[in-house]
């Protein structure tokens, strides 16, 4: 163990894993500067290109990073320390609007769809060779994608959005890169990201979706890609407008190599018209998963893209899990196929319950943004002691740093199971929790 830093090891794997385990135990913290790499080897007995190879390993899986001359230091939220680790207690007798969860209300019933389909596959078993997409669910998909105006492309399947994005990421890119991200933005995606050994640029985010000057200006200075939610932004309900799809094609167009990913989880939940990106650039991939509509547990997305991304992914696919189980593709094709899910009611109903606070809280002054999906952003001078108000008030909701990069304070207010009862007071509740923010912009 060296002295004040909990690092030990003989070679650069050994040291670098020893750093990790530092980082998850708190041992070393965020923002916590290390020793240089020569002081280091020195310490150790080894060679300093040994501790030079573990900073470059640490780099890239985002734990630490480097500022030349200033050193190397932990990183504000490595890759071992995930934003859901800002947890909100909730107390008993407290009502929780912190999770991020459809209405359990909403969701579809799984037994009729999961006996007819297992006797299926009981029938006919799924074998090793098999084809990875089952052939009814690649057919709805590629049906939908077309009305919608996404390009056509081949077809895959991943086990959700998050899955597909890590993939398509890897398909493309190296450590060190930029990835032009929404800020605020979901909070997996912004700690994926250091994960990767991949750099965030942030991208302010207004109620239309990215903001065109934003993305210009991101990928000016450099980044290689874009991850775009296109409806049902989380945390703040965004959903691309025509206007802004044209505005952001505009600069896409401008740069080709530009790597994007698209996302549109809310498929099926929101009532707003999609307006898709895909195609302006060399490289995409669009990706719709059904965790929102037919549940979280069913973790399932359809991805299309251009040739070279589709294949890159389903090659990788092959060589891990080989297939995402085509029993649970075939539950989903059942229940597409039988309505299980009425999406223009389900889209209907969240839009009444963002709709209901969106008004309360208007009415005592304080401006919220909520276009599409389950969520409210309401930004806030002091989101630490709003939230913690609103909890000594009965109400739990989630902290905006999960979300933010550059992002002034906010909190996020999910509305899924939101009562019209509980409309006025929680919005009584936020406005005595904070001073209403001016202006209508998300970002500062």
């Amino acid at each position: 163990m060296l002295g004040e830093y909990p690092i030990e090891g003989r070679g650069a794997a050994e040291i670098a894993a020893s750093v990790e385990r530092a980082v998850g135990s708190g041992g070393l913290e965020p923002g916590q500067l290390l020793p240089p790499m020569r002081e280091l080897a020195t310490r150790l007995g080894v060679n300093p290109n040994t501790v030079a190879a573990a900073y470059r390993t640490l780099r890239e899986r985002g734990v630490i990073e480097t500022a030349g001359r200033r050193g190397s230091r932990v990183r504000p939220k490595p890759a071992t320390t995930g934003r859901d680790q800002l947890p909100v207690d909730v107390p008993p007798g407290v009502r929780d609007l912190s999770s991020g969860n459809p209405d359990p209300a909403l969701l579809p019933a799984l037994a009729p769809a999961l006996a007819v389909v297992a006797a299926e596959c009981d029938r006919a078993p799924v074998l090793y060779g098999a084809d990875p997409v089952e052939p009814a669910l690649e057919r709805m998909a590629r049906a939908e994608l077309a009305a919608d105006g996404v390009p056509d492309g081949p077809l895959t399947v991943t086990s959700g959005s998050l899955d597909a994005a890590e993939r398509v990421l890897l398909a493309h890119l190296r450590p060190g890169d930029a990835v032009a991200v929404e800020d605020p933005g979901w909070g997996r995606t912004l700690d994926l990201i250091p994960a990767l050994g991949l750099r965030a640029v942030p991208v302010a985010v207004d109620d239309e979706g990215p903001r065109a000057d934003a993305l210009r200006r991101a990928l000016e200075s450099g980044a290689r890609a874009l991850i775009v939610t296109a409806r049902a932004h989380n945390p703040t309900g965004a959903a691309v407008s025509a206007a802004r799809a044209r505005a952001l094609r505009s600069v896409l167009r401008a740069h080709p190599h530009t790597l994007l990913v698209e996302d549109d989880h809310g498929h099926g939940i929101v009532d707003l018209p999609l307006h898709p990106l895909a195609g302006v650039t060399r490289h995409w991939a669009f990706v719709r998963s059904v965790a929102k509509a037919y549940g979280p547990d069913l973790r399932l997305a359809t991805l299309t893209g251009d040739e070279v991304t589709a294949d890159r992914v389903r090659g990788r696919q092959r060589l891990g899990p080989g297939w995402v189980s085509r029993l649970l593709q075939r539950t989903v094709v059942r229940m597409w196929a039988d309505g299980a899910v009425n999406g223009p009611a389900v889209a209907a109903a969240y839009r009444a319950r963002r709709e209901l606070l969106l008004d309360a809280l208007a009415d005592h002054g304080v401006a919220a943004h909520g276009r599409s999906g389950m969520n409210l952003w309401v930004p806030v001078p002091d989101e630490t002691g709003t939230v913690s108000r609103l909890l000594h008030q009965g109400w739990a909701v989630a902290p905006g740093a999960r979300y933010r990069l550059a992002t002034p304070p906010g909190i996020r207010i999910t509305v899924s199971t939101l009562t019209p009862e509980e409309a006025g007071p929680l919005a009584a509740a936020v406005s005595a929790a904070v001073t209403p923010p001016k202006g209508g912009r998300i970002q500062a």
